[in-house]
């Protein structure tokens, strides 16, 4: 696929959606062009009757007034349209990101970090608003501005239009250097920001280790090499932004001293250049409005630029693999098999060798083995959150990674070594919201683990916000066993649960266990839990 071929196709789809407010938004552009025009076509009349030694109609003057005022209407709503469309744009393509992440790999989000994804999401669509808003259609806007104030020029002196236009290629070759300059620094700005929007939540969600360990040092050296690497790319485009205005502005006033000076010389020249007082007026107006809105564009480069380097990654993330959708297949029983499967994260680290076990419906197995064997790795590929190189996992006589999302809660109940909360209620750490799980069947599930009375007493109970709530670690890993049994799942994945309890706290944990595997297949990775439960046989990995 053709780079960028996505985001085109997406952006082509979206303008032809909204076609009436790009139509619209079209329009009020060329009026507004139009009627930028006419004053000073209204001035230099004024002006040619004054020098001729009469007097200018009051109504002209009024005409005059009211096509600056018109003039500068039509612009203000120029730049409302362009708001209402980049917002709809924008809001379409964030739209499509999120439809292309419900549908990505599980493995995606274990490879590339939340924060920049993140990045992605804001900052680098925010850019595509700019494209609209700022960028495209603002240089849309000011290319017709300037076309029709040189059409004017040429008619009103020849000279001066040739002028301009010998003026032109070198402005187009030195936009064309800042354009290749800024693009270049955009690319590593972005790449900076993705990093430091990564960095930070990792910090913070890492802070008591970092503390332990006396690394803030280290981290913080580290936040400052992303900010360094976004300021000097900053700094770039700054200095590339700073010394385009000078420059336009220096060659329109050379433009100007030239006219005025080959406009006093010989008749050859009087005859090529020569204009009436008002033409000069009219001239100088138009030549400063020619000048300013390719100023604009020169800025607007730089929204341009900052759009494409945001739109590359988005289209990066466009073509990301897509998780495949399977035919729903009948599960029978809870059988679980390995059969020769074998898996490695990259080529030359083999996780995974033929490995081959099964596990029968109500059974209990803990499965043991050196750090770095596989344990948690035959997790993931029981999660479908990878699919094995060779061999296969089967859950049921079904392949686990075949198993819908949906149907697959109801199947596998997991309990991570440790909670991770998410943003909403109390409720809602267990439901994960999904609307299939009413306020009964949730207190169903924390009754057996022993927390219906905790969370009661809680300024809102089950509706209150988790960030209020105040749970000790045992009592987080229990509301964990809660979201995972509310589905009623056939089979429990417990991983290392009490690797971080103290002895009274694990006590109580294993016992709602023992009452949440009642039932239920249960695998488990936990020496310590194998040998307190007394129970199910040992499986080694590796």
């Amino acid at each position: 696929m053709n780079k960028n071929n996505n985001m085109i196709a997406i952006l082509w789809k979206l303008v032809k959606r909204s076609r009436k407010t790009v139509a619209v938004t079209l329009l009020v552009i060329v009026v507004s062009v139009i009627m930028t025009l006419i004053p000073p076509l209204i001035l230099e009349s004024v002006v040619n009757r004054l020098t001729g030694g009469e007097m200018a109609a009051l109504s002209i003057a009024f005409a005059y007034l009211g096509m600056l005022a018109v003039s500068n209407l039509l612009e203000s709503l120029q730049n409302v349209m362009l708001t209402v469309m980049g917002q709809k744009l924008t809001h379409s393509v964030r739209s499509e990101m999120c439809s292309k992440l419900s549908r990505m790999q599980a493995g995606y989000f274990t490879k590339v970090e939340s924060g920049k994804i993140t990045s992605r999401f804001v900052n680098d669509v925010d850019a595509v608003d700019t494209l609209f808003s700022n960028g495209i259609v603002g240089m849309f806007a000011n290319a017709c501005k300037v076309v029709g104030i040189l059409v004017v020029i040429f008619y009103k002196s020849l000279g001066l239009g040739l002028l301009l236009l010998c003026v032109m290629p070198c402005l187009f070759a030195m936009t064309r250097h800042i354009q290749k300059r800024m693009l270049k620094a955009q690319m590593a700005n972005r790449a900076a920001i993705g990093k430091v929007n990564n960095h930070v939540p990792e910090t913070i969600r890492n802070m008591r280790s970092i503390r332990t360990l006396s690394i803030q040092k280290y981290m913080e050296e580290k936040y400052d090499v992303y900010i360094e690497e976004s300021y000097r790319a900053l700094e770039t485009t700054n200095f590339y932004n700073s010394i385009y205005s000078p420059i336009v502005v220096c060659i329109s006033s050379c433009i100007i001293a030239v006219m005025m000076v080959c406009s006093s010389m010989g008749n050859a020249m009087q005859q090529f250049f020569g204009i009436t007082v008002g033409s000069a007026v009219a001239i100088i107006a138009y030549v400063g409005k020619v000048f300013n809105p390719i100023e604009s564009i020169g800025m607007e480069i730089q929204n341009i630029q900052t759009a494409i380097a945001g739109i590359k990654r988005i289209d990066e993330f466009l073509e990301e693999e897509e998780a495949v959708s399977y035919e729903e297949e009948e599960i029978r029983g809870t059988d679980v098999r390995f059969e020769g499967v074998s898996f490695s994260y990259a080529p030359e680290h083999q996780v995974l060798d033929h490995l081959s076990f099964t596990v029968r419906e109500g059974e209990n197995v803990t499965l043991v083995g050196r750090t770095g064997a596989g344990k948690s790795t035959v997790f993931r590929l029981l999660l479908g959150l990878y699919e094995p190189q060779e061999g296969n996992v089967t859950i049921g006589g079904v392949e686990a990674g075949h198993i819908s999302g949906a149907k697959r809660r109801y199947f596998l109940g997991y309990v991570e070594q440790q909670f991770h909360p998410c943003m909403g209620t109390v409720e809602d750490q267990v439901t994960l919201f999904d609307p299939a799980f009413d306020r009964e069947t949730v207190k169903e599930a924390v009754r057996m683990v022993g927390l219906h009375e905790k969370i009661l007493a809680l300024p809102k109970g089950y509706d209150t916000p988790m960030e209020q709530a105040d749970f000790s670690q045992g009592e987080l890993q229990l509301l964990s066993i809660a979201r995972a049994v509310v589905a009623k799942p056939k089979i429990m994945l417990l991983d290392e649960i009490t690797a971080n309890l103290d002895s009274v706290t694990e006590a109580r944990v294993l016992e709602v266990l023992k009452k949440a595997s009642e039932g239920r297949t249960v695998i488990s990775i936990s020496h310590r839990i194998h040998e307190k439960m007394q129970q199910g046989r040992l499986i080694t990995i590796g």
